[in-house]
């Protein structure tokens, strides 16, 4: 009972980590304008894994995706690659785990197979999450080592870019801090590594020890629990038996004096 419910609740908070991951690499507010030096602006600018965007004080939001793939900084690219692989992992892992729940009953399944499939995803869920982890802290470090954006490519719009060559604000450099997806991804990719680690543990308790699987092929339960002895004189003794030893005692005694 303690393994099925540490598997199922592994499942479930696997399920909201992949989801955090997947909900964080979509999202667009990787880095955000820093208004500490300037709270009243007409323009905010945020910018992401897959484009950057410009919201205006009417409401008018306006956003450019990254037209290049080579002309991107290679970290991050390297964090598009993370975020991928996390969410490939997590998908798998999520796939393999529902037919390993112990509470659904997959055809003739033993628990031995389960338990291997429970840790395959276990496994699986620890890459994906920290796969997701290190994505978002190497743009947090992006952005805390490069804390000034530069311009991606001249005749750009005012808004949000790619550190160390990204779009940058035109006609100035803008600071940026850590965008709301950031926050995000560590608490999915956390999330998920704890739901990796549940079910790690859910597998040791589907399968009975070894030397328990050992006695159940060699344990015999006996018919009842008296044991009945057989002796070859068990039947008793009667007046005729008594009789017939008496004349072959008698007749041994007349051989031996005739002899």
């Amino acid at each position: 009972m303690a393994a099925t419910l540490c598997q199922v609740m592994g499942f479930v908070l696997s399920l909201l980590g992949v989801g955090g991951i997947i909900a964080a690499t979509g999202m667009d507010q990787w880095a955000t304008e820093d208004l500490y030096d300037n709270p009243v602006t007409a323009i905010f600018s945020y910018s992401g894994l897959w484009r950057s965007c410009v919201r205006q004080s009417s409401g008018f939001t306006e956003c450019r995706p990254y037209f290049t793939i080579l002309g991107l900084p290679a970290m991050l690219q390297a964090v598009r690659a993370l975020m991928i692989v996390g969410m490939v992992l997590g998908a798998i892992g999520c796939l393999v785990a529902i037919f390993a729940l112990k509470c659904l009953k997959m055809g003739n399944m033993e628990d031995s197979v389960k338990a291997t499939m429970t840790l395959t995803s276990g496994v699986m869920f620890l890459l994906g999450g920290v796969c997701g982890i290190a994505g978002v802290s190497v743009f947090a470090n992006l952005v805390v080592s490069s804390f000034r954006f530069t311009t991606y490519a001249d005749g750009g719009y005012g808004g949000g870019g790619v550190l160390g060559g990204g779009l940058g604000g035109m006609g100035g450099s803008l600071t940026y801090t850590f965008g709301s997806a950031l926050f995000v991804g560590w608490i999915g990719g956390a999330v998920l590594v704890v739901g990796g680690v549940m079910m790690c543990m859910a597998c040791r308790g589907m399968v009975p020890p070894e030397e328990k699987r050992q006695n159940y092929g060699m344990a015999y339960k006996p018919a009842s629990q008296h044991t009945t002895v057989y002796k070859a004189n068990a039947r008793p003794r009667t007046a005729y038996d008594e009789s017939f030893r008496a004349q072959s005692m008698d007749g041994r005694q007349s051989n031996q004096q005739y002899v």
